[in-house]
């Protein structure tokens, strides 16, 4: 169960990424897959080669920001369907996976990796709790950060690119640029999640991101579903939440008995779950026990101008009660 954890706190950057792209931007990118495998492929390498592991993962961050970059281009300057322009860039990381990493698998047994000193004093991998209350604070750094940036003009142009792209862009904000910038920071953070994972467990594989796109939306879908998602706040912590409780669960079921080559429909039913189990009138009462009882909502509520009295003598008139978006 320790490992479990120490997996869905390393995990959690990984679904930090897939929210950005999921939520924020309303962009179904199936590059995932492939940066994920190049965080962990530049990573091993770098480490392989004398390279100090901190400067390795840096460098698997800014290679996922390379692999979202094509995507965001794809979509944006060529006209390719966003589905289509992930799909496109994750079939040609492969490739260029296997390019980087000259082998299908590299193993970092014998290496110096972040986690080299921890295994060895056995303050992780071990059965110690050790191990989480380190990986906290990282996974919780991310998440301050992310928080930090969405609500910074860049971030709250990015959200509002993805809530009205025709609407920001009568403000003379480029959403082009907004959709790479986001494409490229949530495929960074995919990669920098890949680097981790492979110093974790002491290899790079080529195949380690398949399906990796399943466990983050399970992640997000999963922790939104308990914690909800009025806020960018409990949004963006609800995704580390999930991430946690998605490898929770992964290892019950292998305790269970499971059979370990059926992960991947275990992954599958638990998204359909965590999709269908919400619209259940005893589940929609879960998020509610989490609302504030106050008049606002939060911060961000209470900050959103009041509404515009319209022109249309039909429409509803201000303050009305008008449905925002949820994050």
């Amino acid at each position: 169960m320790v490992t479990a954890v120490e997996l869905g706190l390393l995990y959690a950057i990984m679904a930090l990424g897939v929210y950005l792209t999921f939520r924020i931007l309303e962009f179904a990118d199936l590059t995932v897959d492939g940066s994920f495998t190049t965080g962990a492929a530049v990573a091993a390498v770098g480490i392989v080669n004398g390279y100090h592991p901190l400067v390795a993962s840096v460098a698997a961050f800014v290679a996922g920001m390379m692999a979202g970059s094509i995507t965001g281009l794809l979509h944006t300057k060529a006209n390719i369907d966003g589905l289509l322009a992930g799909i496109l860039t994750q079939i040609g990381l492969y490739s260029i996976n296997l390019r980087i990493m000259g082998a299908a698998n590299i193993s970092l047994l014998r290496e110096d990796t972040l986690f080299s000193g921890l295994r060895e004093s056995g303050q992780m991998g071990s059965g110690s709790w050790a191990g989480p209350a380190i990986l906290t604070p990282v996974a919780l750094v991310v998440l301050i950060i992310i928080i930090w940036f969405l609500h910074t003009d860049l971030g709250l142009a990015m959200r509002a690119t993805g809530d009205n792209a025709e609407m920001i862009r009568s403000f003379g904000v480029s959403t082009d640029t907004q959709k790479i910038l986001g494409l490229a920071l949530s495929n960074g953070l995919v990669a920098l999640s890949g680097s981790l994972i492979a110093q974790y467990q002491g290899f790079a594989d080529v195949s380690m991101g398949i399906g990796m796109i399943v466990a983050g939306l399970a992640s997000v879908i999963i922790g939104q579903a308990i914690l909800g998602r009025l806020t960018v706040f409990r949004a963006a912590t609800a995704v580390v939440l999930g991430a946690v409780l998605y490898r929770i669960v992964i290892q019950l079921a292998l305790e269970a008995g499971l059979n370990p080559n059926d992960m991947k429909l275990i992954s599958a039913v638990l998204v359909v779950l965590a999709l269908v189990l919400p619209q259940m009138k005893l589940f929609k009462r879960v998020p509610s026990r989490f609302k504030v009882s106050t008049g606002g909502d939060s911060s961000e509520a209470a900050a959103v101008p009041a509404p515009v009295a319209p022109a249309d003598p039909d429409a509803p008139a201000p303050g009305a009660n008008v449905p925002g978006k949820a994050l």
